[in-house]
């Protein structure tokens, strides 16, 4: 039992429900400090690879009224079903960027950021950490999780990744509370029409019962027993039904998955000097849970979740930034520990609070001058996409996975995709298979001249970089480079 009581601490259980309220200055600093830092990576908040078909499906599916059974926009999908497990989150994004444009969508992401920081902030307080340590670990976390130097695998960005990111947050935050544990099926019903990374939720939930059924907590175990029934009939509730799942398990363990860098280790993503401040908070997290184990009064949950995703950080690059939320309660306590104890709460709370209404002041002319730099991103050109449409409107177009997205935003069909970042929920497992021998630097004559027989392909749209493919198709194969833009080139077949 003292190896068990070692990791679970009660603080969070302890004090009035309204701990958190009790310090504005904290929130204000903490939400300004991270809005400006978001907001002047306003171009990057735009750059997933993604955005592109995920506002066309958007506005499809308001123009039709349902959600497609199969994708409208290639010429490669055969019998395939499309599984949009993001739909909800595409039509919101239709509607604020038809109303609001590029400004709008990255306003609503920066918003989505604020409400996380303030949550991981109000779970850190009621832990019992002070107002110092907590707003250490959690401005570290908030600025660390985005991951903005592994762009596009930004995971605050204008996709469906961001409400991945808020719901396993609000879920952490529930669960802990518990008394309004009725609510994570509703929320269920919102995240499982927004992105499929609602199994997560599952997840967070089964490490709370497993924690309650470790110290013998069998009032917790059925509370979580009832939120996780819940959670399961509020998932059907979506235009797949039960076959949400079958959508989720061809992205889950796909072989396409070596070939989708956020899905790498994160040894393959790392950067220097980029990737530095993230390995030191992972050190210094680590060099406090290993020396200290029995110091910490964080909940048992709260640490099973952060080494949890820091393993599945290191093996899928993806859940890192879910390793930097949910260690943010175990940091603070541990940073708590090392702050000199007659520090003036009330005056920490007061410099805070003029410090972030200083940096509330400077959000709207941050905005004025990253403003000009907000859009799509540029690997594809709307005069690219044009020049396609009005000369090769019937091509039978190879194209790069990188702008496949971009393609399907500008022409919305009238130039029919090879292939695009929905992968294995739009695309035959065989045609991915085809396209992935493609994509190397040096040319595999016989995979390429396979593939252009097989699909017919007359038009190949292709990184510009990549010379040797030019070698290979104009000098090798009697192609012709027809359009050149400031990323890609159009070879057409004679």
């Amino acid at each position: 039992m003292d190896a068990l009581a070692a990791w679970n601490g009660t603080r969070l259980d302890r004090g009035p429900g309204t701990i958190g309220r009790e310090k504005p200055g904290l929130y204000v600093f903490l939400i300004a400090v991270t809005s400006l830092y978001y907001l002047s990576n306003g171009a990057l908040l735009l750059g997933h690879l993604d955005l592109g078909w995920h506002l066309a499906a958007g506005d499809l599916i308001r123009e039709r009224g349902d959600v497609p059974f199969q994708d409208p926009w290639s010429f490669t999908l055969g019998d395939r079903q499309w599984y949009n497990l993001s739909w909800l989150w595409d039509v919101i994004a239709s509607v604020v960027f038809q109303y609001t444009g590029y400004t709008g969508l990255t306003l609503a992401v920066v918003a989505c950021g604020a409400v996380i920081t303030g949550y991981l902030a109000s779970i850190c307080l009621r832990s019992g950490a002070s107002t110092l340590a907590v707003g250490i670990s959690v401005l570290a976390a908030c600025l660390l999780y985005p991951a903005f130097v592994t762009a596009p695998n930004s995971y605050l960005a204008a996709s469906p990744n961001t409400p991945t990111m808020l719901f396993c947050v609000v879920f952490y935050a529930e669960c802990l509370k518990r008394t309004r544990w009725f609510l994570l099926p509703v929320m269920m019903v919102l995240w499982a029409n927004l992105h499929g990374g609602f199994v997560l939720g599952l997840f967070i939930i089964g490490v709370f019962g497993a924690a309650s059924v470790l110290r013998r907590d069998w009032a917790g175990l059925k509370i979580y027993s009832f939120a996780v029934a819940g959670c399961l009939v509020a998932i059907l509730i979506n235009p797949l039904g039960w076959r949400i799942y079958d959508g989720v398990t061809t992205t889950l363990g796909h072989f396409a998955q070596a070939n989708i860098t956020e899905w790498w280790s994160y040894s393959a993503n790392f950067t220097v000097p980029g990737s530095i401040p993230g390995i030191v908070y992972i050190a210094i997290f680590a060099a406090f849970e290993l020396r200290h184990p029995a110091a910490s009064p964080a909940s048992l949950e709260s640490r099973l979740l952060s080494w949890l995703f820091l393993l599945l950080g290191f093996y899928q690059y993806r859940y890192m930034s879910f390793f930097f939320m949910f260690a943010t309660v175990p940091l603070a306590l541990h940073i708590d520990r090392l702050l000199p104890k007659q520090l003036n709460d009330l005056k920490v709370q007061s410099s805070l609070l003029v410090a972030g209404i200083v940096g509330m002041c400077a959000l709207p002319l941050t905005l004025v001058y990253v403003k000009p730099a907000l859009a799509l991103p540029q690997l594809l050109s709307e005069q690219d996409a044009r020049y396609l449409q009005t000369h090769f409107p019937h091509a039978r177009l190879l194209n790069h996975w990188n702008v496949g997205g971009l393609l399907i935003f500008y022409t919305r069909g009238a130039v029919p995709v090879f292939v695009d970042g929905r992968s294995a929920t739009a695309y035959p497992d065989e045609l991915l298979r085809d396209y992935f021998s493609l994509i190397k630097w040096e040319i595999d004559e016989t995979a390429w001249d396979t593939v252009l027989a097989k699909y017919k392909i007359d038009t190949v749209l292709w990184v510009k970089a990549h010379e040797p493919l030019k070698r290979f198709l104009v000098d090798k194969r009697g192609w012709t480079e027809e359009y050149a833009g400031s990323d890609e080139v159009i070879y057409v077949k004679h």
